[in-house]
């Protein structure tokens, strides 16, 4: 399982994007602007974001994430869908066709996995965390990349999704 410090999503609701993080152990926060708008739309105010991954196979996503990366079922409809959570983040994994989510839009277009989106893990040590999973047998669109606001990796999920792994500066008294 990946140590989990820090995570963000970009979640686009109501053709709104909202900028939603959680920190391990605690609940999901997004902006309060986006997030005051929101409580006028949803009647139930327990309401949580989530993001969905549209995926080729239902259950070897299901495997990766859970198995691969620590998330917990929540609901799996086999070779359909699953909801998964790790800490207060929230995923949904659709198989296209399957559910309102992975029908084909009026003009004929269909749900397809892979593309830029992803969401972020925030890791303690990205190069031992990039070690243990490539011993699971995960795959990477690229290698480390360093930079001055950090190290990042782009991991793929079994359908091409990607999921970014980073790691903060080390500060200088490190």
């Amino acid at each position: 399982m990946v140590p989990i410090l820090f995570w963000y999503a970009l979640i686009t609701h109501h053709y709104e994007t909202i900028f939603c993080y959680g920190i391990a152990g605690r609940d999901i926060a997004c902006n309060a602007q986006n997030l005051k708008q929101m409580e006028n739309i949803h009647a139930d105010k327990n309401y949580q974001p989530a993001v969905r991954y549209i995926v080729n196979d239902v259950e070897a996503a299901l495997s990766f994430y859970v198995d691969t990366l620590g998330f917990k079922e929540v609901l799996h409809v086999k070779d359909a869908f699953a909801s998964l959570k790790l800490e207060s983040f929230q995923l949904f994994i659709n198989k296209p066709g399957a559910g309102g989510a992975g029908q084909s839009m009026p003009d004929g277009a269909k749900p397809s996995p892979g593309g830029w989106n992803r969401f972020q893990i925030t890791v303690l040590n990205l190069e031992k965390t990039v070690d243990a999973l490539k011993n699971k047998g995960a795959k990477f669109r690229n290698e480390i990349v360093h930079g001055i606001g950090g190290d990042q990796i782009l991991l793929l999920d079994p359908s091409g999704n990607l999921i970014e792994l980073f790691q903060p500066p080390k500060s200088s008294s490190e």
